[in-house]
């Protein structure tokens, strides 16, 4: 699969080294020279350039840039157009951590994820990675206590989310459905508890892991 990521901090770099190798990635922003050498961090073939690069090249795109500069991304990427027929991951939270508020930000009473998809009607938005620290996506496998994470993610397209499970199986994680997108506002509000938990001393690997049931 072709992957193009849209940002280049940890959460990027953390994601993109666990799937460098076995995609094809493209990384881009606005700032070239970061976009280059988290490419070459990656290695792999793994290309760089512009958010508008990494938004053509990519079958799945990943939005990594911080909440905050998310819809200007996208704008500077080339707007909806650039995203229509793609698989838009969505993995941020929109909390105020400089503030101290981890209660997340609503856009009149929607979750960013289901924000960023009236943004680009013709995405299929799929919110997931976003319960993590960066810390957790490096660990290869992420288990605790013995399990498998749990990988939660929602959207309304049902294709999407097989190819964004496929991706969280490759990371050696177990992935679990919640729904149609609207369940990205449960999944933002319980991330905001986590991220709550690392600013209060807990540990970047403090993650919410679901016991499944055993599969017949």
């Amino acid at each position: 699969m072709k992957i193009g990521f849209i940002g280049y901090g940890n959460m990027a770099a953390a994601l993109a080294s666990r799937w460098a190798g076995a995609h094809e990635l493209r990384i881009g922003g606005r700032d070239p020279a970061k976009a280059a050498a988290l490419a070459e961090q990656l290695g792999h073939g793994t290309r760089h350039g512009s958010g508008a690069e990494a938004a053509r090249f990519g079958e799945a795109i990943v939005l990594a840039t911080t909440h905050q500069a998310a819809f200007a991304a996208m704008d500077a990427a080339g707007g909806p157009t650039a995203f229509a027929g793609k698989v838009l991951i969505d993995i941020n939270n929109p909390v105020d951590v400089a503030a101290g508020d981890f209660v997340p930000k609503t856009y009149e009473g929607l979750s960013l994820a289901e924000a960023i998809a009236a943004r680009a009607p013709g995405a299929a938005v799929v919110k997931a990675f976003n319960m993590c620290q960066a810390d957790v996506w490096r660990m290869d496998p992420p288990v605790f206590d013995g399990r498998k994470l749990t990988v939660l993610h929602c959207g309304n397209n049902a294709a999407a989310k097989a190819q964004v499970a496929g991706l969280i199986r490759e990371i050696g994680a177990e992935p679990v459905d919640c729904g149609e997108l609207k369940y990205a506002r449960s999944l933002e509000a319980a991330a905001g508890l986590v991220i709550k938990f690392i600013f209060a001393g807990r540990g970047p690997h403090t993650v919410l892991n679901l016991i499944l049931p055993a599969q017949a």
